[in-house]
């Protein structure tokens, strides 16, 4: 990265700039906003261009923890009417008859989370942002960012600039944020891609989500309000391109063919689309006068669908890290204290990670050997409450030490 010498502290424009305004950085942005944190987030689009008038097929899990979150910045009331409840999760091998089936009854009370189609979520944040006033700058494409021992720098194209005392870089995969200060990261494509699409049925859900392993990666059916549900399949990078480019008759057919008829009739509903699988994880979340979170810091498999919730879980740590050290009077973006968050967040995503890659590497070998192992251990698991119990904790972002926003407490 750049350094600007400098031989004195400069005025500062705001406190942090947030790059990125997607969930992530907006949590974030609400959260320290909320605290009394002077916020600017910049985003290379129009905030109108996120809030598609019509369902465009991407939705997303939101561990109970991760409600928590959004009730504390002031968005999860105006997006309860629109949230469908997780209430169990059955988690198989194929079309074996060894399964484990999760009640959220037996195991947990509450829910174990959420689904919410992204545009609601997009939009209540956006709501939210205008209503506590959060300065936000987009369209707008950013030429530089450049540190010092002071502070941080962002110069836009327009030759625009503006400084703070913090930058974070929330903008995702390809974060140029993480590529200024240099920041490397590691991991490998999985050669797999995941089609996403919304499918009605004709059967009640009843809130239950699917996570069905196949050979060729996982086959995830996640509840939404009404007789509607999410899919997120999984498949070898050639046959998902040839997948997609059937007619709506043959795709549907295939669709089905994987799916089953548990819920009677399955019609896809709306745009299917597709991602590269990978995973990657930068090595440093943080710089001089800047930090990383979310996608920006790191990506994982879909298959548990947390990679949002771990994004969260970065965000309220970051939060509470900045908003501890201003009200001690400390300088919220020393070396110090943001190594404060680099210890807190990399052990969860680092273990997350590697979860779900073996995972996916374990239910993807199609062995007799490996097969039988497989299903004698999902047998096993779920006759154990108290092993089922801990999975779901983990499923549930409560295991470890939380930032106050996911206990539900007050920044």
């Amino acid at each position: 990265m750049g350094r600007m010498k400098a031989n004195a502290p400069a005025q500062f424009d705001t406190d942090v700039v947030i790059v990125g305004g997607g969930m992530v950085g907006q949590t974030l942005a609400l959260a320290l906003a909320g605290a009394g944190i002077d916020v600017t987030v910049l985003d290379r689009a129009a905030p109108e261009a996120a809030l598609a008038p019509t369902f465009d097929g991407r939705a997303s899990a939101i561990a109970y923890a991760s409600t928590r979150l959004l009730a504390g910045i002031g968005v999860w009331d105006a997006l309860l009417p629109d949230a469908q409840p997780i209430l169990d999760i059955r988690v198989s091998d194929g079309e074996s008859l060894f399964f484990v089936h999760y009640d959220h009854r037996e195991l947990a009370g509450a829910p174990f989370g959420h689904m919410i189609e992204n545009r609601h979520t997009r939009f209540a944040l956006l709501a939210a942002m205008k209503a506590a006033n959060v300065k936000l700058l987009a369209p707008v494409t950013i030429q530089a960012v450049t540190t010092d021992t002071f502070g941080a720098t962002v110069t836009l194209a327009d030759g625009a600039a503006l400084r703070a005392r913090l930058i974070v870089g929330t903008d995702g995969a390809r974060s140029f944020v993480r590529e200024a200060a240099g920041i490397r990261t590691r991991g490998w494509e999985y050669g797999q891609s995941g089609i996403v699409l919304t499918v009605a049925h004709e059967r009640d859900h009843a809130g239950t989500a699917h996570e069905r392993f196949l050979p060729t990666g996982p086959f995830a059916i996640l509840p939404l309000r009404g007789n509607r549900s999410s899919l997120v399949w999984t498949e070898l990078r050639d046959a998902a391109t040839a997948l997609l480019a059937l007619d709506d008759a043959r795709f549907a057919d295939e669709m089905r063919a994987r799916f089953g008829d548990f819920l009677g009739h399955v019609e896809p509903t709306g745009p299917r689309w597709s991602y590269p699988l990978s995973m990657r994880h930068a090595d440093r979340m943080t710089g001089q006068r800047l930090v990383l979170a979310g996608d920006a810091a790191h990506g994982m498999h879909p298959l548990a669908g947390q990679g949002l919730n771990v994004g969260l879980r970065d965000a309220a740590a970051l939060a509470e890290v900045i908003v501890d050290a201003a009200r001690l009077g400390l300088d919220f973006g020393a070396a110090d204290q943001l190594a404060r968050y680099e210890r807190w967040r990399r052990l969860d995503a680092v273990a997350l990670i590697a979860v779900t890659d073996g995972l996916n590497r374990l239910f993807s070998y199609d062995l007799t050997p490996i097969r039988i192992g497989r299903d004698v251990g999902l047998g096993i698991v779920n006759r154990i409450l108290p092993l089922k119990r801990v999975l779901v904790s983990h499923a549930r972002g409560t295991v470890g030490k939380l930032p106050r926003l996911l206990l539900g407490e007050a920044l």
